[in-house]
């Protein structure tokens, strides 16, 4: 945040509720939009960052093809279709101008040919029908055929030329009903045209937040004469015409006997098959779009099976293309559709204004081969989280394990049972940094910013004016930790715009002696989950100081409760707001802080961790980011000599043995010393500390409450039926206590119940599916004691 939090607001105090009237509907203060925000010019005046390069450690060699990329960045919206997009001019055309733009638009069909045959003659499906012993070793040829045919749409998915335009208008239409704009980095897509025209094999990742991904991706690449991908897409089709249309402009669906991923995954049979259609598409040299779910690691299959390709030799290589899709709001579908929901969703559009806007950046495309043969992509241990935080958490052990988090759950049964212990762990890697650079990829959008603040430094409210200063502070921030922001223009006219989209979840009064309305954000769980959703682009951002901060929360804790006579006062804790410096001078050892954000950093979700930097090297940067944000100033320790001063050494010199080896370090001749930080002085900096911590409460709160009612669960229970508990006791808490609802959605349930298998505290037992219970070492009282009282030491409350 560097000098930048010197000028960031201060909460003014909340003036008397009785001043105020609570405004529902519509917002009753004089600001209106009178146009919409820009999206193309840069933010406040500030140069939008280059987003999307290929990492410099794993891909040197992908980093240093530019494939034509431009130092300029560029964005179109891909809802602004007009004549001059045409090779027609006139007022008919000006009519028509988007049929004949979708008509001009080239399309790389993809017929199915003898892809059946194909498939069918490959090894690894004939091994497959044998080792699940359904065919006999050489068996009737028309028998293994037949026990084909559930399979037999999902080969015939192809790109009909025709269906495809149509599609392409369609969606043109339906997106320009939904959305305000949709803006495309077109700077990044030069890459992959220069890619495709180098015949490389596209294969882009995404991060699944929508099902509206699967659409929104094929679109942009169709509309810029780009080959359209297979698109994998998880959604649960019922009605079979609607199955036939998908399939024919390349979505790859579920069986239609499998009512979900998870299930069509837990067929031994479907692995197989799905890797050899995968294998016959690329040999094809179609592209494919995978979305990958950093929540259930759902999507991840894909990947390892583009790997084992590669391994095998079936494929020469691929062009990983990573994907950020940001929303300004992010509407919710269901995963199973039919015939009558998409015609009420689409007769719904005739009666709605477009809301909010899309920001698509295409990364730069990166050489899968080059990740996985140059060796540059491995971590040096990787090992199962019992052992990294158990030591310390049930034996006091003071010094952590060195090591990465294993999450092999990232993949699916079958790969973990088939991979080597090597393989497995580099196939997760690989899925873990899709993840983080598709994630880095992403845009800030307006309401992202406006959510994190009310959500996390303004949960009492706050006035217009100070949100105003606070949104510019928080954008700079942004755009220098080299995150694009999805929105440009007036600063009155941003807060407005994301305002008006987040009204529904928020009180705006307005009071009659003076203009500047009062916001804060509404205290029920639809309102707290949505504002939650919009702020994690900002927390993803924010991660290294969110963790230095969280430690250094933990470190004044054990001094609160060492029983140091001050005291520090915090509005973050509900009582006292801070009107001044604290109260007392803390020193901080530089080595038990770090520890203490190693520590978390295990706890941490998939995806927030860059996957090629060492836990240790990050808990590392983390601390020294707090250094950079002026919350942290190094202690200095007076010397009689400079440190660096290695000539006199009581007033003689000293030679040894170990001066003829040329790799002697002069710093080795004496003790490194351990180093110790200080609370800066700042007015603001307590209030700059808890904004940071507030970040990461919502996932480490979740961890605290489901310890707690752990005790009270009928376990063993299926693994759904466990979660869907474990979801419903999070909601209750949370309505007990009338906030913190942010911990009880079903994604923090999810990644919370992950995180305690992983732990050791719930155990995993496959019995016609999996079941899961309390482990015998947690069902002791005093060991999920220790365990919540390790965890709750990062709540900054």
């Amino acid at each position: 945040m560097g000098s930048s939090n010197r000028d960031s607001p201060v909460p003014s105090e909340r003036p008397p509720r009785s001043r105020y009237l609570r405004v529902t509907e519509k917002m009753s203060w004089e600001f209106k939009i009178k146009k919409k925000v820009k999206m193309v010019p840069s933010c406040l005046g500030k140069l939008r960052p280059i987003v999307g390069q290929c990492c410099h450690q794993c891909t040197p060699d992908s980093l240093r093809k530019t494939l034509g990329q431009n130092s300029s960045l560029g964005f179109a919206d891909l809802l602004s279709v007009n004549e001059t997009q045409t090779r027609y001019r006139g007022w008919l055309v000006r009519k028509v101008c988007c049929a004949l733009f979708v008509i001009g638009c080239k399309v790389y069909e993809s017929p199915v040919g003898d892809r059946l045959e194909r498939i069918y003659q490959s090894n690894r499906v004939r091994e497959a029908f044998t080792a699940d012993l359904k065919v006999p070793e050489g068996g009737d040829g028309q028998q293994q055929l037949s026990l084909l045919s559930p399979f037999l749409p999902l080969f015939n998915t192809c790109i009909s030329s025709g269906l495809l335009r149509f599609m392409g208008w369609l969606m043109l239409k339906m997106f320009a009903s939904v959305f305000g704009s949709i803006q495309v980095n077109v700077n990044n897509l030069s890459a992959s045209h220069k890619a495709s025209q180098q015949d490389s094999l596209l294969v882009y990742v995404h991060l699944r937040q929508s099902y509206m991904d699967c659409a929104l991706i094929p679109l942009v690449l169709f509309c810029h004469n780009l080959r359209v991908p297979y698109t994998v897409c998880p959604l649960h089709v019922n009605n079979s015409f609607l199955r036939s249309v998908l399939q024919k402009v390349g979505v790859i669906l579920p069986p239609p006997s499998a009512l979900s991923e998870l299930e069509a995954e837990e067929d031994a049979v479907h692995a197989p098959m799905m890797t050899s259609l995968l294998r016959e598409l690329l040999h094809e040299g179609q592209a494919v779009c995978v979305g990958v779910s950093a929540e259930s690691g759902h999507g991840g299959q894909w990947l390892a099976r583009i790997r084992e390709l590669i391994k095998e030799g079936c494929v020469p290589d691929v062009s990983l293309v990573p994907v950020g899709i940001s929303y300004d709001c992010l509407t919710k579908t269901n995963s199973q559709v039919g015939l009558r929901s998409v015609l009420q969703w689409l007769w719904s559009l005739f009666w709605r204004k477009p809301e909010g806007s899309v920001t698509i950046h295409f990364a730069q495309p990166f050489s899968l081969k080059e990740m996985c043969d140059s060796g540059r992509c491995r971590i040096d241990e990787w090992l199962p989280l019992q052992d990294l935080l158990l030591p310390v958490i049930l034996h006091n052990r003071t010094r952590s394990v060195y090591g990465k988090r294993q999450m092999s759950w990232l993949l699916s049964s079958h790969y973990v049972s088939e991979l080597s212990l090597s393989e497995r762990d580099l196939s997760v890697a690989i899925i873990l940094h899709l993840i983080f650079s598709a994630t880095s990829c992403m845009a800030a959008m307006s309401t992202s910013v406006v959510s994190s603040l009310l959500l996390y430094k303004h949960r009492k409210g706050v006035s217009a004016s100070v949100l105003c200063r606070d949104v510019a502070w928080l954008t700079e921030e942004l755009l220098f930790r080299i995150r694009d922001v999805g929105f440009g223009g007036n600063l009155a006219e941003i807060v407005q715009y994301s305002l008006t989209l987040l009204a529904p979840h928020l009180i705006i009064a307005a009071a009659s002696s003076r203009k500047d309305p009062y916001i804060m954000p509404r205290s029920s769980p639809a309102a707290t989950l949505h504002l939650s959703l919009q702020a994690q682009i900002v927390t993803h951002t924010f991660i290294l100081e969110a963790v230095g901060a969280c430690a250094v929360s933990a470190m004044l804790c054990e001094v609160v409760f060492s029983g140091v006579g001050s005291r520090v006062r915090t509005d973050g804790v509900e009582e006292e707001q801070v009107k001044g410096d604290m109260e007392f001078d803390v020193v901080l050892c530089q080595s038990e802080l770090t520890e203490k954000a190693l520590q978390l950093c295990h706890l941490l979700p998939p995806g927030v961790m860059p996957p090629c930097q060492s836990s240790q090297s990050f808990a590392l940067e983390a601390i020294d980011s707090l250094v950079r944000c002026s919350i942290l100033i190094m202690e200095e320790i007076p010397r009689d000599h400079p440190i660096c001063d290695f000539w006199k050494r009581e007033g003689t010199l000293s030679w040894t043995t170990s001066d003829q080896d040329p790799y002697h370090s002069d710093s080795e001749c004496e003790e490194q010393e351990v180093g110790s930080y200080k609370i800066s002085r700042p007015s603001r900096c307590p209030d700059l500390l808890f904004f940071l911590c507030s970040m990461l409460a919502g996932h480490l709160r979740a961890l605290c409450w489901i310890i707690t009612a752990l005790d009270a669960l009928d376990a063993p229970l299926a693994e759904a039926e466990f979660i869907a508990q474990i979801h419903s006791r999070l909601c209750d808490k949370a309505s007990q206590k009338k906030k913190h609802y942010e911990s009880c959605s079903e994604e923090a349930a999810h990644t919370a119940v992950r995180t305690l298998i992983d732990l050791g505290v719930l155990e995993e037992r496959h019995a016609g599916g999996v079941v899961l219970s309390v482990s015998p070492l947690f069902q002791l009282s005093e060991n999920r004691q220790k365990l919540h009282r390790f965890i709750s030491q990062y709540l900054y409350n």
